[in-house]
């Protein structure tokens, strides 16, 4: 069983994050980027099929974007990935999920590698679409079950049997590989991983495919453009009103009226 785990970077959930100047996307200094944790989930998956003696032959980590990107690979070469590809170059700067899937269906189609299973997250924290992984399986003409949150292969490894929350109740999805799954969080619990694994991840191959390598795959093929970002407005201050019970009230009461104008 060969394994594909497509991932992507994304901003830390606890990061500080500011608004480029020209207002077209995020100001990327101090910014800390990390595996998105849904994607996680899927290189986490391979590498517990592996351990768990299931017939896994390789396992590859793919991903979309800038220089920093490689990080990503690498963190997911660290936690069990044996190598990883790169689609680096600014002609495949966007923002849409689409064409991201799209661009991970032609480096495949270009590699003329084949998977039997592909794994992904349900969706990505930064945008939140989760549109890479069916977008992917119709790219491939592959069957896709999404947000799976219990998967069992037979000891051969051919066919699997998924579960996934529906709602009141839970469905059952049998199937023979090849599959593209997307994977939801509790499925599996991801790693941490260790320093000894990341410096063998800084050994491992890291394959980079640029335009050059996929003509004619360009942002412009994406369909949108991003106008404008803006930053939500900022907060109010929070006021407390300390006192007896009856004196808060009174002062609740006025500040509504008198301030907030309200009642």
């Amino acid at each position: 069983m060969k394994i594909l785990c497509v991932i992507k970077q994304v901003p830390d959930s606890n990061a500080a994050v500011r608004v480029r100047a020209d207002g077209k996307d995020l100001d990327p200094a101090g910014l800390k980027l990390v595996v998105d944790p849904f994607d996680e989930f899927g290189v986490e998956l391979a590498v517990q099929l592996r351990e768990k003696g299931k017939p896994v032959s390789e396992i590859v980590a793919i991903t979309v974007g800038g220089d920093k990107a490689a990080e990503a690979l690498r963190t997911a070469m660290a936690i069990g990935a044996d190598r990883a590809v790169h689609l680096c170059d600014p002609k495949f700067d966007s923002a849409n999920e689409l064409f991201f899937a799209y661009l991970v269906a032609a480096a495949v189609k270009k590699l003329g590698e084949s998977f039997e299973l592909i794994v992904c997250g349900k969706q990505n924290i930064d945008l939140d679409a989760g549109a890479v992984g069916p977008a992917l399986a119709e790219f491939l003409d592959l069957p896709h079950v999404g947000a799976v949150q219990g998967l069992e292969f037979d000891e051969a490894g051919k066919r699997f049997t998924a579960r996934r929350r529906i709602e009141g109740a839970e469905e059952v999805v049998e199937g023979a590989l090849p599959v593209l799954l997307t994977i939801e969080k509790g499925l599996v619990e991801a790693r941490y991983p260790s320093l000894p694994n990341l410096m063998k991840a800084k050994k491992k191959e890291l394959k980079v495919l640029t335009s050059a390598d996929l003509p004619g795959e360009t942002a412009a093929e994406a369909g949108t453009v991003v106008e404008a970002l803006t930053p939500p407005p900022p907060r109010a201050d929070c006021r407390f009103i300390e006192g007896e019970p009856a004196e808060m009230a009174r002062e609740l009461v006025r500040l509504l009226r008198e301030d907030a104008k309200v009642i």
